[in-house]
């Protein structure tokens, strides 16, 4: 059974539930996971109990929240020494807390070689030993629009072009919703990291002379143009308005209700699409949004690591590496159409449905199109702190507590503060 947490201290509430007296000799290990793909999350518990029934002595406690909580409790429970043994993660800012499982796997160089390169992404310079196995790249990702192909169709609109320019794709979509009755023309997840690709685009600059430094100019032109489709309807403000503060909102099930001509989001929702939307509509994925840059794909990932609190690294680590075994990757690969770190050879992804097959086309076509400089910011100390501030002041924005000048303001400011706070922590 799938367990859910919920509150600051319920990670260490879940971390000990059911540990009596008969289970101490248990050696119990907490495993945090997160995913938009609910057949996902439970493959995952059902491989925590083949790894249990495998190795007598070790109980996986199973623990699955949504990503929010886990962003924001993770790092409050890791600091005071608590929280998982184990957990699926996207905040590489995490590092300085990471095990590292070489010296307890039982064959780290083959772990090694199958996850090539992609172990160096969690590796933060001067933070994790050059060597160091911290677990594996659980997905790569990208971030590009998914359209509602029959609404297009529908309206007589055609799909925006390869180079299609962001305010193009938007104006587009909003054209179709008009056309349609549709209520909402185009939206994004409520996150820095969806905002990001864009900025990108525009040409903004999130990194300059070792220090953070946002908004510039292309940034404030991105921002300004995102508030105006807030203000004429293209970008419904109730999608960032209605939550609070930094927190993040999906919106994948709006699009699969049929509720959104265009939806930036990323790969990760191919797979919960074609089960959720099945023949409903026709849709597939776009490229990336051009701007004066050109045209970017956001990229990101996720992964599992171990961490350094755990009482029982040797477990922690025989665990990760059958998780991250050829014959595991390649199944979640396949079945989840997710995008590994491993390096699977010719993986067959299960794709029952023509809109899901063109949409990963799409994105595997995209993979050139990553800035390396989104990267670079991606692994930099204090990038989450800033994706959550973009998120609160463009939310103040959109909802009339800030003017554009306030928001630029507040924002060079907010940074400032976080290039301060990461100057004291170096």
């Amino acid at each position: 059974m799938v367990k859910l947490f919920s509150g600051v201290s319920a990670l260490v509430m879940a971390s000990i539930a059911g540990l009596s007296a008969a289970q101490a000799e248990t050696r119990t290990i907490t495993f945090l996971f997160t995913d938009d793909d609910q057949g996902y999350v439970q493959r995952m518990s059902e491989l925590s109990k083949e790894f249990e029934a495998a190795n007598p002595g070790v109980k996986i406690n199973f623990v699955s929240s949504g990503y929010d909580a886990v962003s924001k409790q993770l790092p409050v429970q890791l600091a005071v020494g608590e929280g998982p043994d184990i957990a699926k993660i996207t905040d590489w800012q995490l590092a300085p807390y990471y095990l590292d499982m070489r010296p307890y796997m039982k064959d780290a160089e083959a772990f090694a070689k199958l996850h090539g390169s992609s172990l160096e992404q969690l590796r933060l310079p001067g933070v994790n030993d050059s060597k160091s196995i911290n677990g594996y790249m659980a997905s790569q990702t990208l971030n590009l629009p998914f359209v509602n192909k029959t609404l297009f169709e529908q309206a007589g609109e055609p799909l925006p072009a390869p180079t299609a320019k962001f305010s193009e794709i938007v104006e587009a979509s909003a054209r179709v919703a008009k056309a349609t009755g549709v209520q909402i023309p185009f939206t994004m997840d409520r996150s820095g990291h969806r905002f990001s690709g864009g900025a990108f685009a525009y040409g903004a600059t999130y990194v300059k002379d070792g220090k953070f430094s946002f908004p510039d100019d292309a940034a404030k032109k991105y921002i300004a143009d995102i508030f105006s489709w807030t203000q004429n309807g293209s970008f419904p403000k109730e999608m960032w308005g209605a939550a609070g503060g930094s927190q993040y909102k999906n919106m994948g099930d709006e699009f699969v209700n049929g509720n959104v001509v265009t939806y930036l989001a990323g790969n990760w929702m191919v797979n919960p699409f074609q089960n959720k939307i099945g023949d409903a509509f026709e849709w597939t994925a776009i490229n990336a949004p051009c701007g004066d840059a050109g045209c970017y794909a956001m990229p990101g990932g996720t992964a599992i690591v171990g961490f350094k609190r755990t009482k029982y690294p040797e477990d922690v680590a025989h665990f990760v590496e059958f998780l991250g075994s050829e014959k595991v990757q390649r199944e979640i690969a396949e079945n989840y159409v997710v995008l590994t770190g491993a390096e699977i050879v010719d993986p067959q992804y299960k794709l029952k449905s023509e809109d899901a097959k063109a949409a990963m086309k799409v994105f595997l076509d995209n993979k050139k199109n990553v800035p390396q400089a989104a990267r670079d910011f991606e692994r930099a100390k204090g990038g989450s702190a800033m994706y959550q501030q973009i998120v609160q002041r463009m939310s103040q924005l959109i909802v009339g507590e800030l003017t554009l000048d306030q928001t630029y303001k507040v924002l060079a400011d907010d940074v400032a503060k976080i290039n301060e706070a990461v100057a004291v922590k170096k």
